[in-house]
């Protein structure tokens, strides 16, 4: 199939480009690396009237250390990010999970404002920006406001994006030092959507105790979801006593899988579990604790 007719806009700046989805309204959509719009358009799942290029915009791309967090500007290329000195010392889990995202040639193109703004369940950068906490900045004519990335999934595909507002960057906290963090995900190819993936990032202090965690899953509820109840049983424990398995047992209680056609909700349970314990007993290890 052929997208249906829509009109073209290259927007010069974030004002031009915010100032362009106020005109236009709930018809408009953002085109940032296209690798997940431009398949819409074909398949006419999206139909947009008019569409926003924020392509040429120098000042929503790069990372820049700001006061306590991260910043990462919403045109920010994946392949970048897996590269980035800043991302490797403050949010080594988004690094992490990058290699995970699509392919080399896909990376290329896609960019965290586009992963994160789209919400797929099954993928890799929402997940990430719930577990470490970020918070994504939006931007619309009328001004700048901030969401927690755990505020910002209602449903599939859903966010909490309004009629004229765009992602303008995402913040991420720094955490304490002696933190860890992990990613892994079971696919059926490398680049396929996951079947079950986890981010674990676990703040280890002198003393061998966690004093925070965050747990993000993806592909495990019908928005990137975080594991609660894990969370709240890891704080304060001694990261070498930790019963491992039942921590993945209540990280797996928050989720709601679903079955379709790739796994079942019995698969992602179990499968889940399992990798649940594996990447909480290498954040620790990454602590030298075994």
């Amino acid at each position: 199939m052929k997208p249906a007719a829509f009109d073209y806009v290259v927007a010069t700046s974030t004002d031009d480009a915010v100032s362009r989805l106020a005109e236009f309204g709930e018809d408009a959509r953002v085109i940032a690396g296209g690798q997940s719009l431009v398949p819409m358009l074909a398949l006419r799942l999206a139909r947009p009237s008019v569409l926003v290029d924020i392509n040429r915009i120098a000042e929503l791309a790069g990372t820049k250390a700001e006061g306590s967090s991260l910043r990462i500007g919403a045109m920010t290329r994946q392949n970048t990010i897996m590269q980035d000195a800043l991302v490797g010392k403050h949010a080594p889990a988004l690094a992490a999970a990058t290699r995970l995202v699509g392919h080399h040639q896909t990376r290329n193109r896609g960019t965290i404002g586009g992963s994160i703004a789209l919400g797929e369940p099954a993928s890799e950068y929402p997940a990430t920006a719930v577990a470490l906490g970020a918070q994504i900045e939006l931007r619309s004519k009328g001004g700048t406001r901030t969401i927690p990335a755990r505020d910002f999934y209602e449903a599939a595909y859903t966010t909490a994006i309004k009629t004229g507002e765009m992602i303008h960057a995402v913040h991420f906290p720094h955490w304490p030092q002696g933190t860890a963090m992990a990613v892994d995900e079971i696919a059926r190819r490398p680049g396929d959507f996951a079947l079950t993936g986890i981010v674990v990032a676990l703040a280890i202090d002198a003393g061998g105790k966690i004093t925070r965690a965050g747990i993000g899953w993806f592909g495990m509820a019908q928005t990137p979801c975080v594991a609660v109840q894990a969370e709240k049983a890891l704080v304060g424990q001694s990261a070498a006593k930790l019963d491992i398995p039942a921590i993945a047992a209540l990280a797996v209680a928050d989720t709601e899988p679903w079955d379709d056609i790739h796994a079942t909700v019995a698969y992602r349970r179990i499968v889940g579990g399992r990798l649940a314990a594996r990447v909480i007993k290498k954040a620790v290890a990454m602590k030298g604790i075994a």
